[in-house]
């Protein structure tokens, strides 16, 4: 049967028991946005109406939904070995995992620390750099600096380095000794960028005002979204991360790039640091190490990180640091075979050869009333639309709600942007289609 005519399936008929994460979950529940089944470019409403993927679930479904290969991985591996203990013991295709991605790595990224999502990865990153420096001698080394707008996960250091208000003024005080860098964007100079802005690398040098007010000597390390996602795909201008990573090496801090987005074809490449041509000293990365078919995340971590960890006693651990289901076997599963899915059909280097095709499509929706702003790089895009007044994200919103109920159409909204992500799989005439959907929604809330 295909796909696009499979039968229904019952929705629940009762939503109550539920807390759903960063969802209104009342006016979820009065008007649900339900899927049941997923499959390529596509999601399908428990109806069975198909709906386009213009998001890949969460910035994260790169390979598409629901791919043999994957699928048969994880059946394979949960009939042959569920679970290993991650303390004190191994299981082989872990080992096998960390050298794919260490080879794949940019160079010098020579080992890879597992976890389970972006925001374990962020904090690992962040204990790891500091208890770098303790290791090396230097525990002054304990401030962290993150960047305004960043989006670095929900767990405590996660949220005292990232810099969206909403997700931190809930929580009291949060990690003590942490700072920001300001953000890249302004609309002024860089509205309608196809690629990176022009303007802003000299925002860089922002770090060294914060080296002159707490002292290089107390600063472990500085993490940043090479494109910042979550805030709306700010893509960083040029000369920016080259900057970063100049006063970063030049003052012993560690540089710390969060790729849990951008990794694994995002942008085209295997990862950011491969695109942009900067290579930081620890790397996290999630969701498109297995095309989000089993929760996995980690850190791609310096030789040299690494080795300072390297110097007690063989029979003492190294670093008190880890979680019950890193490198899970059925997550260590979907990986490899994502990874082998990757390279066989080419999807990195397909993203980079649609990217202007993808740029185009965005981009014919400046003329729109409704349309402040548009950026894109790699296969993403970001729509800043007119808010309504006093509202803030009110016009988002129902742009996201109108896509899914009227044009059957996903989207993810960030207050009044709207973020475009799609699966890598996705052809030319579903680039066309997704915005043409767009558009209509656009009309509709005019």
């Amino acid at each position: 049967m295909p796909a696009d005519q499979a039968p229904a399936v019952s929705a629940p008929n009762d939503l109550d028991a539920l807390w759903m994460p960063f969802t209104p979950n009342r006016q979820f529940k009065a008007e649900p946005r339900l899927v049941s089944r997923a499959k390529g470019m596509h999601y399908y409403k428990p109806d069975g109406t198909q709906v386009l993927d213009g998001t890949a679930g969460l910035w994260c479904a790169n390979a598409g939904h629901c791919r043999a290969k994957i699928v048969e991985a994880i059946q394979t591996q949960a009939a042959e070995l569920d679970f290993a203990p991650t303390f004190q013991f191994g299981h082989p295709k872990v080992f096998e995992l960390a050298s794919r991605l260490t080879a794949m790595a940019p160079e010098g990224l020579d080992h890879a620390f597992f976890c389970n999502s972006g925001s374990e990865a962020a904090d690992t990153a962040l204990k790891i750099a500091i208890a770098y420096h303790r290791a090396k001698g230097e525990a002054s080394r304990t401030r962290l600096i993150g960047r305004e707008r960043g989006y670095h996960g929900v767990g405590f250091g996660g949220i005292s380095v990232g810099g969206m208000s909403p997700n931190r003024k809930f929580y009291g005080s949060l990690l003590p000794g942490t700072d920001h860098l300001p953000h890249t964007y302004n609309r002024n100079e860089q509205a309608f960028t196809d690629g990176q802005p022009e303007w802003g690398a000299h925002l860089a040098d922002e770090l060294l005002r914060l080296i002159d007010l707490h002292d290089a000597s107390t600063i472990a390390a500085v993490i940043v979204e090479p494109m910042a996602g979550s805030t709306g795909a700010l893509a960083p201008p040029k000369g920016y991360l080259e900057r970063l990573r100049e006063i970063c090496t030049a003052h012993g801090i560690l540089l710390i790039f969060d790729e849990v987005i951008t990794a694994f074809g995002r942008l085209g490449e295997a990862t950011a640091a491969e695109r942009f041509g900067v290579t930081p000293d620890i790397l996290t990365f999630a969701k498109g190490v297995t095309s989000a078919t089993v929760p996995m995340g980690g850190c791609l971590v310096s030789k040299h990180i690494y080795d300072a960890f390297q110097t007690g006693p063989e029979h003492m651990i190294d670093l008190f640091h880890g979680y019950t289901y890193s490198g899970h076997p059925l997550a260590a599963a979907a990986a490899l075979a994502t990874l082998d899915l990757y390279r066989e059909e080419g999807l990195f280097e397909r993203a980079r050869s649609i990217e202007s095709d993808w740029a185009q499509a965005a981009q014919s929706l400046k003329d729109h009333a409704l349309v402040l702003d548009i950026r894109t790089i790699g296969l993403v895009a970001g729509v800043d639309l007119v808010p309504i007044d006093g509202q803030p994200g009110k016009r988002g919103f129902e742009a996201m709600r109108t896509a899914f109920h009227d044009e059957n159409l996903m989207v993810r909204v960030t207050g009044d942007t709207i973020a475009f992500s799609p699966p890598l799989i996705i052809e030319k005439s579903e680039i066309d289609d997704l915005f043409a959907r767009f558009r209509r929604v656009l009309d509709k809330l005019s």
